[in-house]
């Protein structure tokens, strides 16, 4: 679309519609794409407010010609939520539960509604949604409408068609539909226009559609029989937005079983598993899962066994749920090469993200290869489950190709991602004629191109190959007198575009691109390690997971730029050059980069293992290249130096009083770019290492058998808060070790790095690797005490100067503080505390340094609890931005203050990160302490 007419149209629109209507930039970059291997760039977006808005849009839309897409959430595998023209995003506006009558057992949702929203006010009456995909913490009942989804309890429940009783649909030429059974209350010519089409062709929707339980591609125009009365809802129900736009949908609810239990089956290999599946459907399950050993590799809980299902049964008592659970086990013993039957809450649910995070795990191959959807979601009938998986593995080693199926074997429904090349022409031949057989395959045995997802841009150029060219032919004379303009979603189902076209893939440059980090899960390609992102969206959800951390500033906004994939999406098209055209200089990844806040936690919560702190600092690096940068990048990206030389001229207690100034202090932080609400940290009257020089010359040295450790004296524990440091010498001497400072001033280069000054980043650490040197030729390992500077050690540093072997030696000798106890000083006993506690796990704790020591050190000192999960929200500089305040108070609010405020006293509040323990006593007013002043305090009696 010309300029002229986009301008043209968001001006008609802005005038037409009471909610947000977006064609910046970065809004039609952010809807490029969905979790599939499609992109279509969109002319605008637009957030509407009701159902009157979405029938101005349509109306102005098609005075102009323009398409309309509706999408949920995005997380579509099979490209139905790209488009051109107008995308309209229901996720912002409406998204609301309009009734819920437990009688009845129904609910009427708007279609921007998420899955778990529903299910939780559902449970308030022991009912909850039987479909449930593994998106269900962000994906939205509209999405699941258009795409007839299904989840893993469908062997139980049915698809959502199973479970829709109506809709009303808008269509694009403005008419409003009650779709439900009968024909009754539509409109003359729907009416009589589908009594048309099915009364004519009744033998062909008779016998034109496979028997199984997950036949999902096509339109479903046998719900149109006069023996299903005519079951409209049904019949749109996976149309994929091409047929009319759902405003409102009343669905069924089912009764939720008052417990669960799971039985983990093991068996020799995958055809196993698969031929088993079926067997277990009489036992009543609520699902049968399966998954293979390439898939779950290292994965704990599992019993012995190449492949597993995992059999979920229900109760009214968790006593007859695992009575349930253990029956099926014992059914399947002869079979199976070992069983786990699970009924407590917990190790169900760790066992299930297993499961749930598959659809991002599966596109990373063991050997770092990438892989992609396609061909996600075939379903056969389940008896035949073994016979396909065999044929299928053998057309994948026929055509060169690799990947790791799993899914709802119980429905006879396969996920898998393939290691397709879709960025040459050669592989993308291949592709094509992959897809091509496998489509027969799937004939053959009966089945369905989709059990799931729906066919999207991915498979329906081959629908033919499923029903014929005469069922086909009435699928687009359905579209027809639905969308006779052809204005919604057009390309999608009915006169598809072929699958080898809009691959997200053509336009980002064949060449690796000039990066400053490694990459070296990503072979150095920068382009790589942005197309991790698939976009299944787990960084959408709006609420921590357990101890998880991802994403901390879009659980804050709620806005798909703030979100781990808004802003890989955000990179990809920069990378792209299309639709955002400034390169490494471009406005709107800054933007929608500052409110990262480094924090980490993607990638260890992201399935893929995104890592946008580090793109955010690799962007800064290039944005402000050869340019001036904002004021906080030298005020605290430097800072480091700056309270070195604080140090070396002990002017501590005269920056301590100018501080207190409110005048100066202003200044100071206006000069700084530091945010007005935040006061300046106090510096330390005597430094750690200060103190460590005294320290070193009056303790007597350990025996020569004891073991030594170089404590890390990191920029925040030497100037900030050097009692940690203090402490923990006091105990890990008391362990019996052998305590020893580096010579000269060392430093991680977090500060540099968090702000993107790479150089100045690689010179700091190549000067901390020459002081390092003698203690990595020891051999001597390395205890970090702030979890900031200790996980970059562990990654940014080896990610940076790669080419330097010392690098790699000084991460591989990283440990934490609770590490290096546990591992160099195992016989020692901590002594008892006896106390609970609460606080948070650092980030990059949790991301990068894992926190499995520490909670052991904790339980062996009697600090009972557990601590929060999220972010703090001071993330480093981060908080101290000027501008950023608001979001960090949000990110701190969301669970670490509540669970201080609630704690008893005499509780412990426990942070290991200087940047927790200043959040909290700057919004509390309380001190949290790190573990090892806990401990030491009470070695010494406190």
């Amino acid at each position: 679309m010309a300029d002229h007419q986009a301008d043209e149209l968001e001006q008609a629109l802005r005038r037409a519609v009471r909610g947000d209507v977006s064609f910046d930039t970065a809004s039609r970059a952010l809807m490029t794409m969905d979790a599939s291997n499609y992109r279509r760039v969109p002319d605008g977006v637009v957030a509407p407010r009701d159902a009157d808005d979405v029938a101005a849009v349509l109306a102005v839309c098609r005075e102009r010609g323009v398409p309309v897409v509706a999408r949920g959430a995005g997380t579509s595998i099979a490209g139905q939520a790209t488009g051109l023209g107008v995308v309209l995003d229901f996720t912002r506006h409406m998204r609301g539960i309009v009734s819920l009558d437990p009688e009845r057992r129904t609910a009427v949702v708007q279609p921007g509604v998420i899955l778990d929203d529903l299910r939780t006010a559902a449970g308030a009456h022991g009912l909850t949604f039987g479909p449930d995909p593994s998106t269900h913490s962000r994906c939205t009942l509209g999405g699941m409408i258009g795409n007839n989804s299904c989840g893993s309890h469908s062997v139980a429940w049915g698809t959502t068609a199973d479970n829709v009783h109506e809709l009303d649909v808008l269509t694009y030429g403005g008419e409003r539909v009650r779709a439900a059974q009968g024909l009754h209350d539509l409109p003359a010519r729907l009416r009589d226009g589908i009594r048309s089409l099915a009364g004519h062709h009744l033998a062909l929707l008779r016998t034109g559609f496979p028997e199984l339980p997950r036949r999902i591609s096509g339109y479903a125009l046998d719900e149109l029989l006069p023996e299903k009365n005519a079951d409209l809802a049904r019949a749109l129900t996976g149309s994929e937005g091409t047929l009319g736009v759902v405003t409102e949908a009343t669905v069924r609810l089912v009764e939720a079983p008052g417990a669960r239990a799971l039985a983990v089956l093991g068996y020799p290999d995958e055809s196993a598993a698969a031929e088993a599946a079926h067997t277990l459907l009489p036992y009543g399950p609520l699902t049968v899962e399966g998954m293979a050993a390439d898939l779950v590799a290292g994965a704990s809980g599992l019993p012995k066994g190449g492949a597993w299902l995992f059999v979920e049964v229900g109760g009214a008592t968790r006593e007859e749920a695992l009575s349930r659970a253990q029956g099926v086990a014992r059914a399947a013993a002869e079979a199976t090469t070992g069983h786990t039957v699970v009924a407590d809450p917990a190790g169900q649910r760790a066992l299930w993200r297993v499961r749930e995070d598959a659809s991002g795990t599966a596109t990373r191959m063991p050997d770092g290869s990438e892989a992609w959807p396609g061909w996600e979601d075939c379903a056969v009938p389940p008896p035949r489950l073994g016979a396909y998986l065999r044929d299928f593995r053998a057309l994948m080693a026929q055509h060169g190709l690799r990947g790791t199926p799993y899914g709802h074997f119980g429905d006879g429904c396969i996920h898998v991602r393939i290691d397709f090349d879709l960025l040459t022409e050669p592989g993308i031949r291949i592709f094509r004629a992959f897809s091509s057989d496998l489509a027969d395959l799937v004939v053959a045995h009966g089945g369905s191109l989709s059990g799931e997802h729906g066919d999207g841009l991915a498979r329906a150029e081959l629908l033919p190959r499923v029903y014929g060219d005469e069922m086909v032919g009435l699928f687009s004379r359905f579209k027809d007198l639905w969308d006779p303009e052809g204005g919604l979603n057009p390309g999608v189902l009915a006169r598809p575009q072929r699958l080898d076209q809009n691959l997200r893939f053509d336009p980002l440059p064949r060449r690796p691109v000039d990066v400053e980090f490694g990459y070296p899960h990503d072979k150095g390609d920068f382009s790589a390690a942005v197309r991790r992102c698939v976009g299944v969206a787990k960084c959408r959800n709006e609420s921590v997971s357990g101890s998880g951390v991802m994403c901390p500033s879009y659980r804050v906004t709620g806005e798909e730029k703030h979100s781990t994939r808004g802003r890989a999406r955000l990179l990809h098209e920069m990378l792209a050059g299309e639709v955002v055209q400034d390169g490494w200089r471009s406005e709107e990844v800054r933007d929608a980069l500052d409110l990262c806040l480094s924090c980490k936690g993607c990638r260890s919560d992201c399935p893929v293992e995104v890592d946008m702190a580090t793109y955010k600092a690799e962007f800064l690096h290039h944005h402000y290249e050869g340019r001036v940068r904002p004021a906080a990048h030298y005020s605290m990206g430097w800072l480091p130096v700056w309270l070195r030389a604080a140090s070396l001229l002990r002017a501590a207690p005269a920056a301590n009083a100018l501080a207190g100034v409110p005048a100066l202090a202003a200044l100071a932080k206006r000069m700084g770019g530091i945010a007005p609400e935040r006061d300046i940290p106090e510096l330390a009257r005597e430094p750690f290492t200060r103190w460590w020089r005294e320290h070193a010359r009056t303790v007597p040295r350990a025996g020569n058998d004891a073991r030594t450790v170089v404590l890390w004296p990191d920029t925040f524990t030497n100037h900030l808060s050097p009692s940690v440091g203090r402490s923990a010498v006091a105990v890990l001497e008391a362990a019996g070790l052998r305590v020893v400072v580096p010579p000269g001033p060392v430093c991680c280069g977090l500060t540099w790095v968090s702000t993107g000054q790479l150089d100045r980043a690689r010179a700091v650490m190549r000067r901390t690797l020459d002081v390092m040197a003698p203690a990595l030729d020891a051999g001597l390992p390395v205890v970090g005490l702030e979890p900031s500077c200790t996980a970059a050690l562990r990654t940014d540093l080896p990610e940076l100067l790669g080419a330097d072997p010392r690098a790699a030696r000084l991460a591989e000798s990283v440990s934490t503080f609770a590490q290096a106890l546990e591992e160099y000083a195992p016989d020692w006993r901590p002594p008892k505390v006896d106390r609970p506690v609460v606080g948070q796990t650092h980030c990059h704790q949790h991301a990068v340094l894992g926190d499995a020591a520490e909670r052991r050190l904790r339980e062996r000192a009697g600090l009972t609890g557990a601590l929060s999960g999220g972010c703090c929200g001071l993330a480093g500089n981060f908080g101290f931005e000027d501008g950023h305040y608001d979001v960090s108070v949000a990110c701190a609010e969301e669970q670490l203050l509540p669970s201080v405020r609630a704690a008893d006293p005499g509780t412990e509040i426990l942070a290991d990160g200087y940047s927790c323990r200043t959040q909290l006593h700057q919004l509390a007013g309380r001190r949290a302490r790190h573990l090892a002043e806990v401990l030491a305090d009470r070695l010494l009696g406190g």
